[in-house]
């Protein structure tokens, strides 16, 4: 069978961006590991890296990075990484696997028309809604205003345990929560969650980030290792420039990984680079340049042969045109260029804010994405030579057993997108049915996520872990 699937016009995946613009970016990310080096805020992972081969560099904390260790440490973290879900299975990303999609962490719910603060409540309504999206294989918990920041990481998990047996991509906020979170991958059924860190630079991790490394390591579950340049502020304003220093930060942060738990599951994330609004001053995540940083990184990845991760986003306030401007531009050059995991469910405001009714709309341009993916399959069936000859010229194609046979596969078929005539048109927007849509979604029946046993296990350790943060 010859599948004829969407290429770039260079022949590689991923439009801009060429396997040997990768190589560049790479051996100028490892000139910076070399020199200046990276501020690695934690006199523990300091020593242990230094033990391991790196070097001191000429302020304190500051470590420099051999190429030997850089490329030994890509070496060790695995090719693919499995997500696990709460029902034993799960999917792997990197390779030759298919692109996964996943929500976004925010602080903010727009439902209704109305904006404001994300609470636990909404954790669990967003938990069921992510639940019953086809399109959507990962939730990703959010900021819980109601709970104190210290355990949002701890109690958002367990809500999410509650609602969801898909994959959960916990929020980190504090080192003992890290611990707490540790006890409870055990009490519920394995690595079902996973972790990931952000390098605040130019050229620097945090304690916190190095914290949150480490009492998770030994444990393999699988992290997101993310640079987050923005260009014109935090990294150089040219993307080469930018990309270049935030996958400079990326290694440096596998390399701490593998130190602290060789074959750590590792994802390689440059996707999440920002570009500065020279007039607003906004940092963006919607524009042209977001899409090239995801191809660069899933570029890089592949050079590495790591899983790379992105995300989609928007700057629009609301579900609307520009929303849908964004983010179907987004999916379909972020899927084109092969990235592994791209985050953007729901996604709002550049990332602060999280949308019911614009989950369901991506999760329609996600299956939107990947039909064009799927390509068209050329054989001796699809061809029908066959049955054109048999109907003739003039016939109908309608009421043949090749048409009942194929439909489903061959023709996408949208769930809110609106395919009738205006005589049965209501008059509501996209928006407005998305968004009734997902209230269906979230009050549906469904069976119980996890056992009263595990319930009980996940609350008992939330319940010591908030009396430790008062003591």
């Amino acid at each position: 069978m010859f599948v004829i699937r969407m290429r770039s016009k260079a022949g590689v995946r991923g439009t801009g961006v060429r396997p040997e613009d990768a190589e560049r970016i790479h051996e100028t990310s490892l000139a910076l590991l070399r020199d200046p080096g990276v501020r690695i805020e934690h006199d523990g992972v300091c020593e242990r890296l230094l033990r391991a081969g790196a070097r001191a560099g000429t302020d304190a904390q500051v470590v420099r990075f051999p190429r030997g260790l850089v490329m030994e440490a890509v070496a060790q973290a695995p090719r693919e990484v499995h997500f696990a879900d709460r029902r034993g299975g799960g999917y792997v990303v990197g390779g030759d696997a298919p692109t996964r999609v996943w929500s976004v962490p925010g602080m903010n719910l727009l439902r209704h028309g109305q904006h404001r603060p994300f609470t636990s409540n909404d954790m669990a309504d967003t938990a069921r809604l992510l639940s019953a999206l086809e399109n959507v294989d990962a939730v990703f918990g959010l900021s819980l205003d109601d709970v104190p920041p210290g355990a949002r990481d701890v109690v958002g998990l367990r809500i999410m345990a509650q609602n969801t047996t898909k994959h959960v991509r916990v929020l980190s906020f504090t080192p003992g929560g890290a611990d707490a979170l540790c006890e409870m991958k055990g009490a519920a059924d394995g690595a079902w969650f996973s972790v990931g860190f952000t390098a605040h630079g130019p050229l620097r991790w945090t304690q916190l980030a190095l914290e949150i490394f480490s009492r998770t390591a030994g444990h393999g579950i699988p992290t997101t290792v993310n640079g987050e340049p923005t260009a014109g502020a935090s990294g150089p304003v040219t993307l080469a420039g930018s990309a270049a220093l935030g996958n400079a930060e990326i290694l440096a942060g596998i390399v701490v990984n593998q130190v602290l738990e060789p074959g750590r599951p590792c994802v390689h994330n440059l996707g999440l680079a920002h570009t500065l609004d020279m007039k607003t001053a906004v940092a963006v995540t919607g524009g042209p340049e977001n899409h090239l940083f995801a191809q660069l990184g899933a570029q890089l990845a592949r050079l590495y042969n790591l899983p790379s991760c992105s995300w989609v986003s928007t700057e629009s306030m609301c579900v609307d045109a520009q929303a849908a401007l964004e983010k179907a531009f987004g999916f379909a050059t972020h899927f084109d260029a092969g990235v592994s995991l791209v985050w953007g469910a729901g996604q709002l405001e550049s990332e602060m804010t999280f949308s019911p009714a614009q989950a369901v709309i991506d999760d329609e341009m996600v299956a939107y994405v990947r039909r064009l993916e799927r390509g068209v399959a050329v054989t001796d069936d699809t061809l029908a030579l066959d049955l054109v000859r048999e109907v003739g010229i003039g016939g109908s194609f309608l009421d043949t057993e090749h048409t009942l046979a194929h439909f489903r596969d061959a023709l996408w078929e949208p769930g809110v997108l609106w395919r009738e005539r205006r005589a049965k048109w209501s008059g509501l927007t996209l928006a407005e049915r998305a968004e009734t849509r997902a209230d269906e979604l979230i009050a549906a029946e469904r069976a119980p996520c996890i056992t009263r046993e595990q319930e009980k296990a996940l609350v008992d350790i939330e319940t010591d872990f908030l009396k430790r943060m008062k003591r």
